[in-house]
């Protein structure tokens, strides 16, 4: 986590960061495209993609029609590469910071993605009743372990039957006991896809989906009309 360039008293997941913004750039390749983004500070890996975003990126696997979900998604690097997959797809990206969110809208306008979108708030509190095919995300860990839990715990009422909740951690961070929290409560299949330095990537796959009261479990997330 870059939070070395954050005052001591804010951390990335701020909804309004203090520190003055000093935008640079940032290029990654990605299925031989190269991405190109604006980073910030008081963001999450301001100065860089960071090993473990990058490490989730490289072990996400997406379908071109899926419909994704990126939480607490910083400048949105995941976002962007979860649409470039899911090109007849839909992606939403939510962030509580607001500094951060406005840099991932730059950032799907400067890599021409058109099947996204940025929706501000924490969590899943800005797709309430909506469900997607994935859910992916390098959880706020320095939030503490009462947040991280509550985004594994609700996660499963997002997902479509035999969706899957795509995660990122290292061992400072405490992804083994998120791993075993995960293969006691998860309603489905824990595998480990991907490791390295010091960080592995879970998924939990749903073996059905949660009920929910009326309507469509797909919600209301259709990708945009043409133009909108």
């Amino acid at each position: 986590m870059d939070d070395d360039a954050l005052p001591r008293s804010e951390q990335y997941f701020s909804e309004r960061p203090r520190s003055r913004s000093a935008p640079s750039e940032l290029r990654f390749l990605y299925r031989g495209e190269l991405l190109a983004f604006t980073v910030d500070r008081g963001i999450f890996s301001s100065r860089g993609l960071d090993p473990g975003t990058a490490l989730l990126i490289e072990n996400l696997s997406v379908r071109r029609t899926d419909r994704v979900l990126d939480v607490g998604c910083g400048w949105g690097p995941v976002g962007v590469a979860a649409a470039k997959a899911a090109r007849k797809g839909h992606v939403v990206l939510t962030e509580v910071n607001r500094r951060a969110a406005r840099r991932a809208r730059e950032n799907l306008e400067r890599n021409r993605v058109a099947n996204a979108e940025v929706r501000v708030g924490a969590f899943f509190e800005p797709v309430a009743g909506e469900q997607f095919d994935v859910i992916a995300t390098n959880p706020p860990y320095r939030a503490g372990r009462p947040h991280v839990l509550r985004l594994l715990t609700e996660a499963p009422h997002h997902l479509l039957e035999g969706g899957r909740l795509v995660l990122v951690g290292k061992g400072s961070q405490g992804i083994r006991f998120y791993q075993r929290w995960l293969e006691e409560h998860w309603p489905g299949t824990v595998e480990v896809l991907g490791r390295g330095s010091g960080y592995r990537v879970l998924e939990g796959r749903l073996s059905s989906s949660p009920t929910r009261e009326g309507g469509d479990r797909r919600g209301a997330l259709d990708p945009p009309p043409t133009g909108a």
